[in-house]
């Protein structure tokens, strides 16, 4: 079976009754009760049991890798960032409406949203600097960009890439809040998951580095998983970059962990600081000799 269009022409598949059967239910909104006699396969209150989570575990790892083959996505450039920073016309806006209302907190917030557009701003130069690069390049070379499909940053790199032209990777996650992907990833490229440790997985799979822009505890639960995996040789070494020095130096004293003997001082050199989209691609450049 090779898409969807092979599961719906019965003259094809003889799956097509068990997809008739559910599509139908799509249609008409009809709620999906218990049945017994259902294909297992076919059949998504018996896959959404908690027994059946390993199956779900194989299906969230299978069905990317087989759409990121499909469309020749070999290599990518991870983006980690907050999803909490805005574009600068989107802050600009904001400080508008904020000094307009004489509202001080609010004014407040958005000259920090104003400030922290950088992040955005850099995000989307670097998207751009890989795409370009990308342009030039046969298809099993080319270098992808690859985020969490969000807003903020991740929508950012994707935006830069959308900017040139280039197809661009998101890996959504479903969250109690609601979140939807960004509209700058391509869509036949963008997942959606329900498990970090498969998203996570496939963020590695086909990483050549990873750039991370300043952001909260899900940027650094994802930077420090990789600094782990690298630090251990459960992948392979690659860029790990951190854009903006100030930022990284003012959270993160890493020295101290050599001083107390946590760490070697050689595990320092698994990551890089620039203070720049260019400084990020050039030290990825560096390390591939591109």
């Amino acid at each position: 079976m090779d898409s969807t269009e092979d599961i719906k022409d019965s003259t094809r598949s003889p799956l097509a009754d068990a997809w008739a059967e559910l599509q139908a239910q799509a249609d008409h909104g009809e709620p999906l009760e218990p049945d017994a006699y259902r294909l297992a396969f076919a059949d998504p209150e018996f896959l959404l049991r908690k027994e059946a989570r390993g199956i779900r575990f194989q299906l969230e790892l299978l069905k990317p890798e087989i759409g990121l083959q499909a469309a020749g996505i070999h290599n990518t450039i991870v983006v980690y960032g907050s999803a909490r920073f805005v574009a600068p016309d989107v802050a600009e806006a904001q400080l508008a409406t904020a000094k307009k209302n004489d509202d001080a907190q609010s004014i407040a917030l958005a000259e920090r949203a104003l400030r922290t557009s950088a992040y955005y701003d850099q995000a989307r130069e670097f998207g751009r600097l890989v795409a370009r690069h990308s342009l030039r390049q046969p298809q099993e070379e080319k270098l992808f960009v690859c985020t969490g499909g969000g807003p903020g940053v991740m929508e950012a790199a994707n935006r830069g890439a959308h900017d040139i032209g280039v197809p661009s990777v998101g890996l959504n996650i479903a969250l109690p809040h609601e979140q939807t992907a960004n509209p700058y990833v391509t869509r036949n490229l963008c997942f959606k998951f329900h498990y970090f440790a498969l998203r996570k997985m496939h963020f590695l799979m086909r990483a050549k580095a990873l750039v991370v822009f300043p952001g909260g505890f899900g940027t650094l639960d994802e930077l420090f998983e990789v600094l782990t995996l690298v630090q251990t040789r459960k992948v392979k070494p690659v860029p790990i970059v951190l854009c903006d020095k100030q930022y990284w130096s003012r959270l993160l004293n890493l020295e101290m962990l050599v001083d107390e003997g946590a760490i070697s001082a050689e595990d320092l050199n698994l990551f890089k600081k620039v203070d720049s989209a260019e400084g990020a691609w050039e030290a990825v450049r560096a390390f591939y000799r591109l």
